[in-house]
């Protein structure tokens, strides 16, 4: 009992320690003054760092979706680099020289033969050709004066003839009859080359007209448009820095194949005809069928290869010259197969469930963009098969956080094979 009411009187407040009245409120106010604001300065920090975290890019790491094999393999005997060439390529260009009125074409721009690319300045050539029909007319007149006056001529001289057999007239009067007809006749025939010459000459310069018309010499794209209206362009390369040789590059593209250049010393393992693979390095996971064409006989002391020429076996509009290729020559025709898979492989960790759905997250322009994908009943273990809502060479993140959402912000780290 004494030790708890010890232990009771420890508890009670010592009233001396007191502050006085005066000084105890306004201590209080200062403390609680000074808690505040710290509590405001964590505030404040809390949201900034809040702010930037929010804002961070998120790095995430990425894989390319495929294509599944829709061919067996055919072992390739040999690979090399080279291009896409067109075989029909043209910089179009006018006959005559002239300034340029009109340019009707832009890069990209496909064309038909005979469809009008540009048009010079016509008006001397427009009134040439008018005088030249307006002296094929007379040319043609001067032939009906000198018909008729033949016609006369010849009747004159029959009649003197007749009266020669009655004695009437001399026969000198007759045969100078006759010598007048034979002069009208040689005059009918020179107006008649006169004429042709005329004619001749309004078909030079219905020509020379049409020259100031450019237009495509086969169906293509245009890829370069080289002059523009008010320059001078020209057949030859003189006139100055303001002439013009030509009004555009046309390009054929059902005309594109692949030139590769194959080391000299393995040349022997190409064949005509033999059956390749081309992948363009714009598109690495895209596989084009193509076929040897044939083997230029000619090598390169240089770079010590022989060229090749290579035939894409299917077009497509992504496909243009001047690009990058590898070409592997195959052993054998790859076999199709007939139950080709459709859709993409993707792996099985880029897969991920948001409002009940299967997504997966594509990078875009440093963003995380969200596509609801089916997946088909297929499983290839840590690759799944999806039918619908991607395509192939699309970036996919690998085992997406639960935090990301559509349009964050995200940074590659890595990019595993696929």
């Amino acid at each position: 009992m004494n030790s708890n009411a010890e232990l009771l009187r420890q508890l009670k407040i010592d009233k001396s320690h007191r502050e006085s009245p005066g000084g105890g409120n306004g201590g209080a106010t200062k403390i609680a003054l000074i808690v505040l604001a710290v509590l405001i300065g964590l505030l404040a920090l809390g949201g900034a760092a809040w702010a930037w975290l929010a804002h961070r890019p998120v790095e995430v790491t990425v894989a390319t979706a495929i294509a599944p094999a829709g061919a067996a393999e055919a072992g390739a005997v040999l690979q090399a680099t080279g291009y896409v060439t067109a075989r029909r390529q043209a910089t179009v260009s006018a006959q005559i020289t002239g300034t340029l009125t009109e340019v009707l074409i832009e890069e990209g721009d496909r064309v038909k033969k005979g469809q009008v690319l540009a048009r010079l300045e016509d008006n001397a050539l427009r009134a040439g050709l008018d005088a030249n029909r307006a002296n094929a007319a007379a040319a043609r007149a001067s032939v009906v004066q000198s018909q008729t006056q033949l016609e006369q001529a010849l009747r004159d001289a029959d009649r003197q003839e007749a009266l020669v057999g009655r004695g009437l007239v001399s026969r000198q009067i007759a045969e100078q009859g006759r010598t007048q007809a034979n002069t009208y006749r040689a005059q009918l025939n020179t107006a008649r080359r006169q004429a042709d010459a005329a004619d001749a000459q309004v078909s030079v310069g219905q020509v020379n007209l049409d020259y100031t018309v450019i237009r495509a010499p086969f169906d293509g794209v245009i890829t370069d448009k080289a002059a523009q209206v008010g320059e001078i362009v020209s057949p030859l390369s003189a006139g100055g820095g303001f002439t013009r040789t030509g009004i555009g590059t046309i390009v054929d593209m059902d005309s594109l194949e692949i030139d590769v250049d194959v080391n000299e010393a393995y040349i022997g393992r190409v064949k005509a005809d033999m059956p390749a693979e081309a992948v363009l390095d714009a598109y690495p996971d895209w596989k084009i069928g193509a076929h040897v064409i044939a083997i230029v006989p000619a090598a390169d002391r240089g770079k010590a290869t022989v060229k090749v020429r290579v035939a894409l076996e299917s077009k497509d509009v992504r496909i243009v010259p001047d690009m990058g290729v590898r070409v592997s020559f195959l052993e054998r025709r790859a076999e199709p197969v007939a139950d080709a898979p459709k859709g993409v492989l993707v792996p099985a960790g880029a897969l991920a469930r948001r409002d009940n759905r299967d997504v997966v997250f594509v990078v875009a322009d440093d963003k995380a963009m969200r596509h609801d994908v089916t997946l088909a009943a297929r499983n290839d273990g840590e690759q799944r098969l999806v039918t619908q809502g991607l395509a192939p060479g699309d970036s996919v993140i690998v085992t997406p956080p639960d935090s990301l959402t559509d349009g964050a912000a995200v940074r590659v780290a890595t990019r595993p094979s696929p």
